[in-house]
């Protein structure tokens, strides 16, 4: 009888240890930061594989294994977390607006896509208001998705390794920081 009880008590546990982990039903407050979206349906962890064409860059602020503060509140947990870097690439980078492919309402502002992520984007810098297809898959329902260009800045782009300051989850191969959105350490 003890034994099934220690059971069912441990499955209890796990079970409920699972759905604290859960924050895709979370929903923005009215009152967060207006730049800051609902990233719930964000690959926030990726497989640190990087789009066909992407280049390293040759002398960035921040090289692979070099800590950073980021600066960026592109989801709840970011903001002063401290990153290490695990790749550092010379692209634009853009925020794009775009209605999801599996439905939902529009995202605005979305940051960022690169160069590397827009069907057929070739070599010149898109300027805002362009019509794209996005390849990037950062979101679901993005790949795939007619997108508008809101913003472009050349810079360097950062995938970085971070632990939430909310909640601690480990995020690895996160998709994309730039440059000004991060500090030294």
């Amino acid at each position: 009888m003890k034994k099934q009880l220690f059971i069912l008590g441990a499955s209890v546990i796990i079970g409920l240890s699972g759905c604290g982990n859960d924050s895709s039903h979370e929903k923005p407050s009215a009152d967060k930061n207006k730049s800051m979206h609902d990233h719930s349906e964000m690959n926030h962890s990726s497989s640190g594989e990087v789009p066909k064409g992407l280049k390293k860059a040759e002398n960035p602020t921040y090289k692979v294994g070099d800590k950073a503060v980021i600066k960026a509140d592109h989801m709840k947990g970011m903001n002063g977390a401290e990153a290490t870097i695990v790749g550092a690439y010379d692209t634009t980078a853009y925020t794009v607006s775009y209605t999801p492919k599996t439905g939902g309402k529009k995202v605005k502002n979305h940051k960022w896509v690169i160069q590397e992520e827009i069907k057929g984007a070739g070599n010149e810098q898109l300027k805002p208001g362009s019509e794209v297809t996005l390849e990037a898959d950062h979101m679901k329902g993005m790949k795939g998705a007619k997108a508008t260009i809101d913003s472009a800045e050349k810079t360097t782009v950062y995938m970085v390794d971070y632990t939430t300051t909310t909640g601690g989850e480990k995020v690895k191969n996160h998709k994309w920081v730039t440059e000004s959105e991060l500090s030294a350490k």
